[in-house]
């Protein structure tokens, strides 16, 4: 009788090449590098250990532990109810990015790169992994001046990160890119991990759906949203679809100052409407980069305004 194997216990082939976190977690290393991990560890009933992943503080210890471990990060904090993301999959999204780019870390390591992450969040992962893993410059913005605040604070609390990565308020939730890109910002990405839900009915249903998977047959916080998440990182209206169609539709005000704007997209049903957006916008390139975690595929869409000839010129020139 062949014995059962969780799948976070088995190398994680479908995450990219570079991505570090491939293999199951080495508990003992990552205690090593945050003794706090230590209360939050336990033996399962594979006889392996592991975490509570229905326990917040636990998930939260775990993503301390892993950016300390990996990315050398002293400070990381995030408020109580904030989105706390799973890393290994936050680094894929920026390894996908280094190959849209054609980022070689050798060859290319004195070139400047700077990233524009949409809705960075209370904590600052994406801008993190990307500095870290290779060199990128970041700005980051959010609606939330809690989210901003952390993530500042994030930032100021590690002298690696602290030149390098600038946190930016968006004064208006009806706006993506309005009111942040500057007009003398070059960016050679954009990216964002969109609202995914319609409304707060919706991200509740989500979470019940999480529990039943974990096992449990209940929520047990209030508002059940036990994995985190404010309004502005879980919904929108119009989903991920509207948040989108409307970046899609921002971006063509920056088409020259930024050479790929990118977005996760959760669901496959939401590709036909960017597709036509962006040949509406006039588009020039789109690419849609498959991507999968476990049991959930997701894939990145990216486009630009600028021909081969024009991007040629735009990276000799930033």
């Amino acid at each position: 009788m062949t014995s059962k194997i969780r799948p976070e216990l088995s190398e994680k082939h479908n995450l990219h090449a570079r991505n570090l976190h491939r293999s199951p977690y080495d508990f003992k290393k990552l205690i090593k590098s945050c003794p706090d991990l230590t209360p939050f560890v336990l033996i399962n009933k594979y006889q392996n250990e592991s975490i509570d992943f229905a326990n917040p503080a636990a998930v939260k210890m775990l993503n301390k532990a892993i950016l300390r471990h990996f990315y050398k990060i002293k400070y990381w904090d995030i408020p109580a109810n904030y989105l706390c993301p799973p890393i290994p999959g936050r680094a894929d999204y920026i390894h996908y990015l280094a190959d849209l780019l054609n980022f070689n870390q050798n060859r290319d390591k004195e070139k400047k790169i700077c990233g524009l992450d949409i809705g960075m969040g209370a904590n600052c992962v994406y801008p993190i992994i990307g500095h870290q893993s290779y060199g990128w410059d970041f700005v980051g913005s959010d609606v939330d001046p809690k989210a901003l605040q952390s993530a500042q604070k994030i930032v100021n609390e590690n002298p690696d990160l602290t030149p390098f990565i600038e946190c930016r308020l968006q004064p208006l939730s009806s706006n993506i890119f309005l009111g942040v890109i500057k007009p003398d910002d070059k960016f050679s990405f954009t990216m964002c991990n969109p609202p995914f839900h319609t409304s707060l009915a919706e991200a509740m249903e989500g979470t019940k759906r999480k529990w039943r998977n974990l096992g449990h047959g209940k929520t047990n916080q209030k508002n059940g949203l036990n994995f985190g998440g404010q309004h502005a990182e879980l919904w929108y209206p119009g989903g991920e679809q509207a948040f989108i169609i409307k970046m899609i539709e921002e971006s063509t005000f920056f088409s020259g100052q930024c050479l790929w704007f990118t977005s996760l997209v959760s669901k496959k049903t939401t590709l036909p409407s960017l597709y036509q957006s962006l040949k509406k916008n006039k588009a020039m390139d789109v690419k849609t980069i498959e991507m999968s975690q476990g049991q959930k595929v997701s894939r990145i869409v990216a486009w630009t305004f600028m021909d081969d000839a024009a991007r040629k010129t735009w990276k000799q020139k930033n």
